[in-house]
């Protein structure tokens, strides 16, 4: 296989362990992802270093029942040992409680990458907004929904962490 195809692996792969680690709330995972030098701009939530980001990320989460990333339309653009990417994401932020409500977001993320030492990492992450929406959740129905299934968790209770390899991804 080409090194441009394993490059490509690479930063796919890198690209979904920060959808994991926000969703599943692990932080060590998030971090593990940028150089230290990094920054992540968030807009007017949040920019600036990764320590800090991971800071933010815990502070700002336990609003949310539940998160969900999803990426699609990937594109990287790879130059040796730096890279950029752009991908679409849906991500969905779910409150708790009788009024429960979904937050999308639709947008992309615009990344820079560098290999340091054989290892890709963010050097620099952004967002952007392009849509989004609120809706009011079917508590009822979802509850109903809920006891049917083993359920997701933002934590390392979540089905996924029973599976070793998985749950070694975690920093």
């Amino acid at each position: 296989m080409s090194q441009a195809w394993l490059d490509r692996i690479a930063l796919q792969d890198l690209v979904m362990r920060y959808c994991r680690g926000c969703d599943r709330r692990d932080f060590a995972l998030v971090r593990s992802l940028y150089h230290d030098d990094a920054i992540d701009d968030h807009g007017s939530m949040f920019t600036g270093g990764p320590d800090e980001f991971v800071t933010w990320l815990a502070q700002v989460t336990p609003q949310w029942d539940m998160m969900r990333h999803t990426i699609s339309n990937s594109l990287f653009v790879v130059d040796g040992d730096r890279a950029e990417g752009e991908h679409y994401v849906e991500a969905w932020h779910r409150t708790s409680g009788p009024d429960a409500r979904q937050y999308i977001v639709l947008g992309r993320y615009l990344d820079r990458y560098e290999r340091r030492d054989g290892v890709w990492k963010f050097t620099y992450r952004s967002l952007v907004f392009d849509h989004g929406s609120i809706v009011q959740v079917a508590v009822d129905i979802i509850s109903q929904m809920r006891r049917d299934a083993p359920n997701g968790r933002a934590d390392r209770d979540d089905p996924s962490f029973a599976y070793p390899l998985l749950a070694g991804l975690s920093a």
